[in-house]
């Protein structure tokens, strides 16, 4: 079946194409009797705007498009609930893609933007992009770093300081008299991880006595935090670990499920356990988790406040870095 065009509603409702066009897009230039007769032509013909080539017409768009790290993990899913939220605000839609910590993944999702000429992206970068952000900048794509505070002051970013949100962590864990912690988190190559373990380095740097051991795992999942958790429980009590810092909460999730397996590891008291997002899962576990809280709303709904400034602003924008301080949330698994 082929679709009716504009040229269609304009011979139905006997005005030309160019009062059609306004009708759609300055209807405060068409009289209300003609604005009727197109309604009802495009009603009668079941005529659907082309909104893409509208916009590619116009070579502007109002769609955003968002890259996260991994889809599957609520931080992100309510980090893009804020974005879609100040977006629908500003009658903007967002595009989401998910690059699963994969640079040939996040290149294409980078391309695909381009090509559907988004008003701008916010990215969660997986590795140095930096380039290639400022070719697209060249072609009117701004971009926005999300979940990341960056180094570079020709790109806004909105993030957490995940220094200080290790530090805080293991120093929770010291305050409870645990000496022996340990790290679970990878890959390091991700920014926001190495930053984490940096934090807890330089926490245990202050306490005579206490050690870290560094457990890298190959993502940043449950099943990758089980299996942590599993081999840590195979080992001798006296071998084990009195505390844990998990890169993300996930990760915790899976850690406690790994140790409590069969009941013969005791989360808090034998090891208490701390994540990282305070996702709604870390309060919902079967011991519920202490964690270090991110406002991952607030993370998406300011960096997409921040991507419609530059989008709309004259040369010469200075770009915005907002860093909000993590904060620390006790619950059950580090309590006792």
């Amino acid at each position: 079946m082929v679709s009716a065009s504009v040229k269609d509603v304009a011979a139905l409702a006997g005005v030309s194409v160019g009062t059609v066009s306004n009708v759609l897009n300055r209807p405060e230039k068409v009289s209300p009797a003609v604005i009727i007769r197109v309604q009802s032509a495009i009603e009668k013909l079941g005529f659907v705007r082309n909104d893409a080539a509208r916009q590619l017409r116009a070579g502007m768009s109002h769609s955003i498009g968002l890259v996260v790290l991994d889809a599957a993990n609520p931080f992100f899913t309510d980090l893009a609930r804020g974005a879609e939220d100040s977006a629908a605000a500003e009658n903007f839609s967002v595009l989401v893609g998910n690059s699963s910590d994969d640079e040939g993944r996040e290149a294409a999702y980078l391309d695909l933007f381009e090509q559907q000429r988004v008003r701008g992206i916010l990215l969660s970068p997986v590795g140095d992009v930096l380039p290639r952000l400022e070719q697209l900048r060249r072609r009117g794509i701004p971009t926005v770093l999300v979940d990341r505070v960056s180094e570079n002051a020709n790109f806004s970013s909105v993030g957490v300081d995940n220094l200080a949100g290790g530090e805080m962590a293991v120093r929770h864990l010291l305050s409870l008299g645990r000496c022996r912690v340990a790290f679970v988190g990878g890959p390091t190559s991700i920014r926001q991880v190495a930053e984490r373990l940096a934090g807890a380095r330089k926490a245990i740097a202050e306490v005579h006595g206490a050690t870290l051991e560094i457990l890298e795992t190959e993502s940043l999942t449950v099943l990758s935090g089980r299996a942590a958790g599993l081999a840590i429980r195979r080992r001798a009590a006296g071998e084990r670990p009195d505390a844990i810092f998990a890169a993300n909460d996930l990760l915790a999730v899976g850690i406690l499920q790994g140790l409590m397996l069969m009941g013969d590891v005791q989360v808090p008291r034998e090891i208490a356990l701390i994540g990282y997002d305070d996702i709604e899962f870390a309060a919902a576990a079967v011991v519920p988790l202490s964690s270090i809280r991110q406002p991952s709303v607030l993370i998406g709904s300011t960096a997409l406040e921040l991507l419609l400034q530059e989008a709309a602003a004259e040369p010469g924008f200075q770009t915005s870095h907002v860093v909000f301080p993590p904060e620390l949330v006790v619950r059950e698994s580090t309590l006792g």
